[in-house]
């Protein structure tokens, strides 16, 4: 069976828990004009990052170019850790929000099947000629927010980038 992809429009959309242990409550979806939620299955091997790109970039479609660009190297890193540290499934969802505020709230979140050695939430900084170990620190820079749950049975990584101008 091939990778599954599906996309909602409007509705409530999924319900995250954000950084400060809050969760993505619906008065923050009532207070949106438009929500576009893409979820795909990612294929695991060294190809997810590129089909995670991809995903994004049809979910993100119109909007300014530098949020995209920062979505795309987020997602791209996501979905490696995914692959590297973690087991399939690899589930990608991106949420996209248009509050009635104008902007533009977009929602990445990467899940797998879990890891055996659950990994520190607190990017470790690697040695100059390391050639890996960027990612979460990509993903805290770039990030308005971030999170990053691992367990045995399931990992989930989370951020939210948020766009003030129009797209």
């Amino acid at each position: 069976m091939g990778p599954h992809t599906r996309t909602v429009r409007g509705g409530q959309g999924s319900v995250l828990e954000r950084d400060d242990g809050q969760t993505a409550a619906a008065t923050a979806r009532e207070a949106a004009i438009d929500t576009i939620t893409l979820l795909t299955d990612l294929p695991y091997g060294p190809e997810a990052a590129e089909v995670a790109r991809e995903a994004v970039t049809v979910a993100l479609h119109g909007a300014a170019r530098e949020l995209l660009d920062d979505a795309r190297l987020i997602t791209s890193e996501l979905a490696t850790n995914a692959f590297a540290s973690g087991r399939a499934p690899l589930v990608l969802c991106v949420d996209r929000t248009r509050p009635a505020a104008g902007g533009l709230e977009v929602e990445i979140t990467v899940t797998d099947g879990g890891c055996l050695r659950p990994r520190s939430v607190i990017p470790a900084v690697p040695g100059e000629d390391d050639e890996s170990g960027r990612g979460l620190l990509i993903v805290a820079a770039l990030a308005d927010a971030w999170s990053l749950r691992t367990g045995a049975a399931a990992t989930r990584a989370w951020c939210r980038l948020t766009s003030g101008g129009g797209s």
